[in-house]
């Protein structure tokens, strides 16, 4: 594989990529941080256009700060309520409209297969910002980034994946990264209602990666080299009821940390409710917010490789 293979590819499943694209795609993130400090302009006049229709901040954010870092532009919609979506607009003709504007997209949707189907139609590349509870993959590939830098390897590493694990996208495309690597053994904490999916699962034990599944966070801690947090999601609820029983299920405090093998670095996507509780914030556990900034250098890599700039 090559820096080449990647021009003008989607991104639209963690499957799609194979143990040397992440290789390429985390040793060009090693180098986004000079472009910054140096100013380089390599997508100058490239345009992404950031196509969310569905609430976001920091990967709608993170995907522009990018864009603007390698000297490209970028055109958005942030409310699908000012988009043709609300006249009634399919969405291919979005996507059939928008590539005319632009160079890549970056799409966030709140239905499942929304962007393998906006690939299907787009002349330009597709990069999946989220698409319902199904996957979400530049936000694995900056988690594995920050797992890689903490931990220096997965391989032969304790993993704990705790809160919503049924409709937590985020956690889907995380558990199919780790997959590719050796040796790697996930524990998922969950109540009953909220544990991963059964095609999950199955692909887990093809990939033959070891997980275990628990209700008790207080038991996993002592036994676990990271832990990924992530909140009870209101919104995929069908009735709040259903909601209200689990919502405060876990909260991670810094007295449970006592219980770690070491200061083992905890994880979360956000944005956080109450699952972690802000006294770990001044800990050395904490890198959720370093986790953000790895999510620009992750994305800046993507939008560099697939247009094509050059990095010297």
């Amino acid at each position: 594989m090559s820096r080449k293979s990647f021009l003008g590819k989607s991104i639209v499943s963690i499957k799609d990529l194979t143990r040397e694209d992440l290789d390429i795609i985390f040793e060009e993130a090693d180098k986004m941080e000079q472009i910054i400090k140096s100013n380089k302009k390599p997508l100058d006049g490239k345009i992404l256009a950031a196509l969310f229709m569905e609430p976001s901040t920091r990967t709608r954010l993170s995907f522009e700060a990018a864009m603007h870092h390698l000297g490209g532009s970028v055109i958005t919609v942030s409310d699908p309520k000012s988009s043709s979506a609300v006249k009634g607009e399919s969405l291919s003709d979005t996507i059939r409209t928008v590539e005319n504007y632009c160079d890549i997209i970056a799409i966030r949707h709140p239905l499942e297969g929304s962007a393998r189907l906006a690939a299907e139609f787009s002349r330009v590349p597709i990069l999946n910002g989220g698409s319902g509870a199904e996957e979400h993959p530049t936000q694995a590939l900056l988690d594995l980034y920050t797992l890689l830098k903490e931990l220096k390897t997965v391989e032969g590493k304790s993993i704990a994946m705790v809160g919503d694990l049924k409709y937590g996208r985020t956690i889907h495309s995380l558990a199919y990264i780790l997959s590719k690597y050796n040796a790697v053994k996930l524990y998922f904490v969950s109540p009953p209602s909220l544990r991963i999916k059964a095609e999950i699962k199955n692909d887990l034990k093809e990939a033959g990666i070891e997980f275990h599944e628990v209700e008790s966070l207080s038991e996993v801690i002592p036994l676990v080299d990271a832990i990924y947090m992530t909140r009870i999601q209101k919104e995929r609820f069908p009735q709040e009821a259903e909601y209200e029983k689990v919502k405060d299920a876990y909260v991670l405090t810094k007295e449970l940390l006592t219980f770690a093998k070491g200061p083992i670095p905890v994880l979360h996507p956000l944005p956080r409710v109450n699952e972690i509780s802000y006294d770990v914030d001044d800990t050395k556990h904490a890198v959720y917010f370093k986790q953000m900034y790895n999510g620009v250098l992750v994305r800046m890599a993507l939008l560099n490789l697939i247009l094509g700039g050059e990095v010297k």
